[in-house]
C-alpha cells in the first residue's frame, strides 16, 4: 500500500469520526427522548393490564354461563333417569370397578356394574397353549334380575353397585371372606348380592336379598327372571372333541340330569317344571349356578359360534325365580361353581353335579363309576406317569375278562374241530335244502353238547367295558395335557404329522395310536378268522378290513388315551390266543366231543314242558274232532 493511498484512508476516518461527533445529541436531548421512551412503556403496561382484565372478566362471565347450561343439562339429565329408572336412577351412573376374591383354587373378579362375576381364572390348571385357563371373561357375560318397577324395565345387569364396607372383600376368617355389592333403589330400598368365598373350594356362595323391593315392584308378580348369558371359550387342542363334549346342562327338580344338544348349531328348551341347578358345562370345566332350594323355571337356549375362533358356544338362560310380594324383606339363596369336570370332586356336593361328567348311562355308567374310576383313582395314588396307567388299567381289566375269553375261544377250538362233520352234512344235503341242512347242523350241535353262540355271547358281555373306556378316557381330566411317548396330551389327538390338508372325516392331521390301533385290530380279526369257520358268511372277510379302517376315520380326532387303551387291549389280545392256541389240545377236544355225542341225549326242562304242551294240544283237538261227529 502506497503512501497517499494511507494518507487517504486516514482522512476518510477522520471525516466519519469528525461528522459523528458533530451529529451527537446533546446531553439534554438524550433526557428528553429517556423521558418519552418512559412515557410510552407506561402506557403500553396500563393497556395490557386493561386487556388481561378485560379477559379475566371475559372468561369469569363465561364460566359463568357454562355452569348454568351444566346445571341445567345435569337438570335434565337427572330428570331423564328418573322417568327411565325411577327408583334405580341414582344406579344408572356410576364408576366401573373391579374387584377380586381369590382363594388357593381361582381368582374370580367382580365388576361393579351389574354387581357380576367378570372373570373367573382357575390356578390350577392352563390353557391348551400354555395361558392362564379363564372359565369366562369380559362384558358380553350377562348375569342379573330383568323385571318391571314402577311401571319401568329393568335389567340390574346394565346398574352400579356399591361394594359394601371399607374393605371389598371382606375378611371373615382365615379361611372364608365375604364380598357385599349394594344396587340402591332409594330410601331404604335395595338388592344386595352376597358373595362368599371359602378357603380351597370350588363353590361359592352367591345369596341376593331384597329389602322393600315389594314398594317397587307389582304386587301380582310372583316370578322374576334372571337372565344370564355366558360365551363359553376355546380350552383345548381338540376342537372337535371339545364342541362334542360342551354343552347346557341342568337338573330338573329331585330328579334327573338332562342337557341341550351338543351337536347341533342351536337348541333351546322351555322347562315349565322346577329345577335344581342350570350349567355351562366346557369339555372340563363348568359354571353352575345350584338354587338352595329350586329355579320356578327356565329358558334355555345353546348356539354354537360357527365363524368365532375365541369362543365355542354361547348359552342363554332365563332363570324364574320366586318373588314374595308381600315381604319386606326376603333372600334367594344360590351358590356357584367354577371349577373341573372332575367326578369324585363334583359328587362330593351332593347335588348331582358329578352328572356333569359323561360316563354313559345305565350299565356303562355303572361299570365307570364302580370299576374303572376307582381302578384308575387307586393306581393313580401311586404312579406319576398316566400312560404307564392306561397300560396297568388295561391288563387289570383283560384279566378280569380272562374267564369270558378264554370261554370264548374254546367254543371256537369247538367249532374247528367239528368243521369236517359240517363240511360232510352240507355235501350230503344239497344248496336249495338250506332248512334241511339248518337243522341236520343244529342236530350235530346238540349230540356234542356245543352251542353256536357259545362264542358271541362272551364277546358280547365284553362289550360294555369296551363301551364304558370309550366314555372315559375323553371325559377324564386327569388325562388333560399329561403327556406320554410322542403324545403331548393323552386327552386329545396324538399327532406325528400336521397335513396341509383336511382330509374328509379324518381331519388334517395322522395319530400314531389310531394307527397302531387300526393294524393291531386287523391282526386280532384276522387271527380270530382263521380260528372260526366263516364259509357260511363270506362278507365277514370284507368287514375285517373295512370295520377297523372306519373307526381309524372316527377315532383320529378322538382322545390319544382311548387310542392308546384299545391299541393295547389288541395287542393283549394277540398274546391271549396265541397262549391259547399253544396250550390247547384239539384232538383232545374232539375226543371229549365224540364221547359227549355217545351219551344219550338229555332233554331240557324247556324241551319237556314243550312237549307236554304240545301233547296236551293235540289230545284237546282229537277230543274237538270227535265232538263234531
Amino acid at each position: 500500500m502506497d503512501r497517499n493511498t494511507i494518507i487517504g484512508l486516514v482522512l476518510i476516518i477522520g471525516i466519519l469520526v469528525g461528522y459523528s461527533m458533530w451529529n451527537r445529541p446533546s446531553k439534554e436531548t438524550i433526557e428528553r427522548m429517556q423521558r418519552q421512551r418512559d412515557s410510552i412503556a407506561l402506557v403500553n403496561q396500563a393497556e395490557q393490564a386493561r386487556l388481561a382484565e378485560e379477559a379475566l372478566k371475559a372468561k369469569e362471565q363465561a364460566k359463568q354461563i357454562m355452569t348454568v347450561d351444566t346445571e341445567a343439562a345435569d337438570s335434565t339429565k337427572k330428570q331423564q333417569l328418573k322417568d327411565m329408572f325411577g327408583a334405580f336412577s341414582e344406579a344408572a351412573e356410576g364408576q366401573n370397578r373391579f374387584i377380586t376374591m381369590e382363594n388357593s383354587l381361582m381368582k374370580v373378579t367382580f365388576s361393579t356394574k351389574g354387581g357380576r362375576p367378570y372373570s373367573a381364572e382357575l390356578k390350577g390348571y392352563k390353557r391348551f397353549d400354555g395361558s392362564p385357563l379363564i372359565l369366562f371373561s369380559g362384558d358380553s357375560t350377562i348375569f342379573g334380575f330383568n323385571f318391571f318397577a314402577q311401571n319401568r324395565s329393568i335389567a340390574t345387569a346394565d346398574l352400579y353397585f356399591e361394594p359394601s364396607g371399607e374393605q371389598s372383600p371382606i375378611r371373615v376368617d382365615a379361611d372364608s371372606s365375604v364380598l357385599l355389592m349394594r344396587l340402591n333403589a332409594g330410601e331404604d330400598a335395595y338388592i344386595e348380592y352376597r358373595y362368599s368365598m371359602k378357603a380351597d373350594e370350588y363353590m361359592m356362595g352367591f345369596d341376593v336379598r331384597m329389602v322393600n323391593m315389594n314398594r317397587l315392584i307389582a304386587s301380582n308378580q310372583t316370578i322374576i327372571d334372571f337372565n344370564w348369558q355366558v360365551y363359553s371359550p376355546r380350552q383345548e387342542k381338540g376342537s372337535e372333541n371339545e364342541n362334542t363334549y360342551t354343552s347346557l346342562f341342568y337338573k330338573y327338580y329331585l330328579d334327573d340330569v338332562d342337557e341341550l344338544s351338543a351337536s347341533k348349531d342351536a337348541d333351546n328348551k322351555k322347562i315349565a317344571t322346577r329345577l335344581d341347578w342350570i350349567a355351562c358345562k366346557q369339555q372340563f370345566f363348568s359354571w353352575a349356578l345350584l338354587a338352595r332350594e329350586s329355579f320356578a323355571n327356565a329358558d334355555l337356549r345353546s348356539q354354537k359360534m360357527l365363524t368365532q375362533q375365541q369362543y365355542i358356544k354361547k348359552y342363554d338362560a332365563v332363570i324364574g325365580m320366586e318373588f314374595n310380594s308381600r315381604q319386606t324383606e326376603q333372600v334367594i339363596p344360590m351358590s356357584m361353581y367354577f371349577g373341573p369336570n372332575h367326578y369324585n370332586t363334583l359328587k362330593k356336593y351332593h347335588v348331582g353335579l358329578e352328572q356333569l361328567v359323561p360316563l354313559g348311562g345305565s350299565i356303562i355308567r355303572w361299570i365307570n363309576r364302580f370299576v374303572v374310576i376307582p381302578l384308575f383313582d387307586w393306581l393313580g395314588a401311586f404312579i406319576g406317569s398316566y400312560g404307564l396307567i392306561i397300560l396297568l388299567l388295561t391288563i387289570i381289566i383283560k384279566i378280569g375278562l380272562l374267564p369270558l375269553t378264554f370261554k370264548s375261544f374254546m367254543s371256537s377250538a369247538k367249532m374247528r374241530v367239528l368243521k369236517p362233520q359240517i363240511d360232510e352234512i352240507n355235501r350230503r344235503i344239497p344248496k336249495d335244502k338250506a332248512m334241511e341242512r339248518q337243522q341236520e347242523v343244529m342236530k350235530l350241535y346238540k349230540k356234542v353238547g356245543v352251542s353256536p353262540m357259545g362264542g358271541c355271547l362272551p364277546m358280547l358281555l365284553q362289550m360294555p367295558i369296551l363301551i364304558a373306556m370309550f366314555r372315559f378316557f375323553p371325559a377324564s381330566i386327569e388325562l388333560r395335557q399329561q403327556s406320554f411317548l410322542w403324545a403331548s396330551d393323552l386327552s386329545t389327538y396324538d399327532s406325528i404329522l400336521d397335513l396341509p390338508f383336511a382330509i374328509p372325516f379324518y381331519g388334517d392331521h395322522i395319530s400314531l395310536f389310531t394307527i397302531l390301533m387300526t393294524v393291531s385290530t386287523v391282526i386280532s380279526m384276522r387271527m380270530s378268522s382263521g380260528q372260526t369257520d366263516t364259509s357260511a358268511m363270506p362278507g365277514m372277510k370284507t368287514m375285517m378290513y373295512i370295520m377297523p379302517v372306519m373307526f381309524m376315520f372316527f377315532l383320529n380326532n378322538f382322545s390319544a388315551g382311548l387310542t392308546y387303551y384299545y391299541f393295547l387291549a389288541n395287542v393283549i389280545t394277540i398274546l391271549q390266543n396265541e397262549i391259547f392256541k399253544r396250550s390247547i389240545d384239539e384232538n383232545k377236544i374232539l375226543l371229549k366231543l365224540q364221547a359227549n355225542s355217545a351219551k344219550p341225549s338229555k332233554k331240557s326242562k324247556f324241551q319237556q314242558r314243550l312237549e307236554q304242551l304240545q301233547k296236551q294240544q293235540q289230545a284237546q283237538a282229537r277230543a274237538n274232532a270227535k265232538r263234531r261227529k
